[in-house]
């Protein structure tokens, strides 16, 4: 337990995050990966009536989707604690992006090689809203692997915003782009 956890005089500093990014794209994962909770997912599974809408050529193991959100916490330092929230990829489901990102301090969005033009929502979604946002390149398995500078080329994603290769499974690795995202917050945004 942390300090504050058992000081009730004290109080952690609480910060938002949101993990966004396209459909399949690691977002549940991520939460998963580095929550110190059992995360709340809103899955659902994937019937027939979503084939003509989800395309499911580059994940084709998928079963399920989140329908409203993934929720998770992570302490980060005695009086750093992180929730995390990730959104619902699929654009039938953008309209509660605007209540998800409410108060939050930053993004994160993920980004599949295989799929580039999946995360161009989010990033003109969290660039037309002015939240610091980084951008992480969740590799698959099985896939080429690309260069950060190649990615930020590719999606012409401006020098200030950050862009690095991460493995959403990997806790360390989806920490450490989390911690990115904090910094980069934290430059953008000093007060």
């Amino acid at each position: 337990m942390q300090a504050w956890q058992t000081d009730r005089t004290r109080a952690p500093i609480a910060t938002k995050i949101v993990v966004a990014g396209g459909f399949g794209v690691g977002k549940t994962t991520l939460v998963t990966a580095v929550s110190e909770i059992t995360p709340l997912q809103t899955e659902a599974l994937m019937t027939r009536a979503s084939e003509d809408t989800d395309d499911l050529s580059a994940t084709p193991g998928k079963t399920t989707t989140t329908v409203a959100m993934d929720f998770g916490r992570i302490t980060l330092d005695d009086d750093l604690v992180l929730y995390l929230f990730g959104t619902p990829g699929q654009q039938r489901f953008w309209f509660m992006w605007d209540d998800l990102v409410r108060g939050a301090i930053g993004a994160v969005v993920l980004a599949d090689t295989r799929r580039l033009t999946d995360c161009f929502p989010a990033l003109d979604y969290f660039e037309s809203c002015g939240i610091p946002y980084i951008v992480a390149v969740n590799h698959f398995e099985g896939t080429e692997r690309y260069e950060a500078e190649d990615v930020r080329e590719a999606l012409t994603v401006p020098a200030r915003i950050p862009v690095l290769i991460m493995d959403a499974r990997q806790r360390i690795s989806a920490i450490e782009s989390l911690l990115a995202l904090v910094g980069h917050a934290l430059d953008a945004t000093p007060e």
